[in-house]
């Protein structure tokens, strides 16, 4: 096992240009900021950033977003128990970077304590069950289900592909003078962060959370803040992320002010015209209710909890529904893991 420094895992992840975002230095970085701690092991090719949050009594949970990297995983586990174990770790969460083979199959029962977990379809790599000594966790940490826009048609054909309202609403902004452009103003950002996590009652970070994450991914070129205006007044804006061919769309917001102006539509559609420009070949939403196409297109003008509210806007940019595989759990303290599904189940 070896234990990386954070610039001996970005050399490591050079020969994955693939790998995602979540997997980056920079993230474990960011993260180590803000409550937990990142050990990142090789074992040959393979490679994983763990990320251990603290809890009472010195025990950690330890978690893996979208990862491992590299094949043969089986070479890995190991040196993950031991470090895990060696943290004290009830167990261990991995949120794989794979895609449920059908988005729209139903999901199987979640396991119960000491139980194998039912098998769950990747197509990225094969994976058809939870690796050996892993269960399928009922909870999980990011939004399982994503819509996918792919980029590599033209502007023309990108835009046919979307509902014929957010055409128009992407016009419309052009024609009533919305401007997108950069900016390096977190300060503004987060100001419309607030606005919005104040109006569709949603949690935002910390002003000192953007600041870090644009300081540590912008002067590397893995992320942009764009900014919609109206005759100088800030509307919207969006972190956007980008590594190899990918981009994720992870934090956004909008002003209360000249909504009808429809600044959020021609955002997104710069944010995708930006990252194309990069030589990305999808746009990741990242984040929409977890349930298949049928449902989600019978409620979505109904609902408007959690997610649903963002769903009515991100279905019309044409995307492709995905869900990833997992999350899976590996189980080191069966009490204490007992006590956390029953606290997920006293939360649901």
């Amino acid at each position: 096992m070896t234990e990386l420094t954070p610039q001996e895992w970005d050399d490591f992840l050079r020969q994955y240009p693939e790998a995602h975002v979540l997997q980056t230095a920079a993230w474990g970085a960011l993260k180590s900021d803000f409550g937990w701690d990142a050990v990142r092991l090789r074992v040959d090719d393979i490679g994983a950033q763990i990320l251990f949050r603290r809890l009472p009594l010195g025990f950690t949970l330890a978690y893996i977003p979208r990862g491992p990297i590299g094949a043969g995983w089986e070479k890995l586990w190991p040196q993950v128990d031991e470090i895990c174990k060696k943290r004290r770790a009830i167990f261990l969460k991995v949120e794989p970077d794979l895609w449920q083979e059908n988005a729209d199959s139903p999901l199987p029962p979640a396991p119960l304590p000491g139980g194998e977990g039912p098998g769950v379809r990747a197509d990225s790599l094969g994976v058809e069950n939870p690796p050996p000594g892993f269960r399928l966790s009922p909870h999980e940490v990011q939004p399982p289900r994503t819509l996918l826009v792919d980029l590599l048609p033209s502007e023309e054909e990108i835009l046919a592909r979307m509902k014929q309202k957010t055409r128009y609403n992407i016009r419309l902004g052009i024609k009533k003078g919305i401007v997108v452009h950069p900016t390096a103003d977190v300060d503004a950002f987060f100001h419309l962060m607030g606005l919005t996590g104040e109006r569709a009652e949603f949690g935002v970070h910390s002003l000192e959370y953007y600041r870090r994450a644009y300081a540590l991914f912008h002067p590397r070129g893995l992320c942009e803040i764009l900014q919609a205006e109206y005759q100088g007044e800030p509307l919207a804006a969006l972190m956007v992320f980008t590594r190899g061919q990918r981009a994720w769309y992870l934090y956004g917001a909008s002003s209360n002010r000249h909504r009808n102006l429809m600044p959020t539509y021609l955002l997104q559609w710069e944010a995708m015209r930006w990252a194309k420009e990069r030589g990305c070949a999808e746009y990741d939403l990242w984040g929409v209710p977890d349930a298949d196409t049928d449902e989600l297109e019978a409620n979505f003008m109904q609902r408007s909890d959690g997610l649903w509210g963002v769903y009515r806007f991100k279905r019309g940019f044409g995307g492709e529904l995905r869900r990833s595989a997992g999350p899976w759990d590996r189980v080191y303290r069966p009490w204490f893991y007992a006590l956390y599904l029953r606290r997920f189940a006293t939360q649901a």
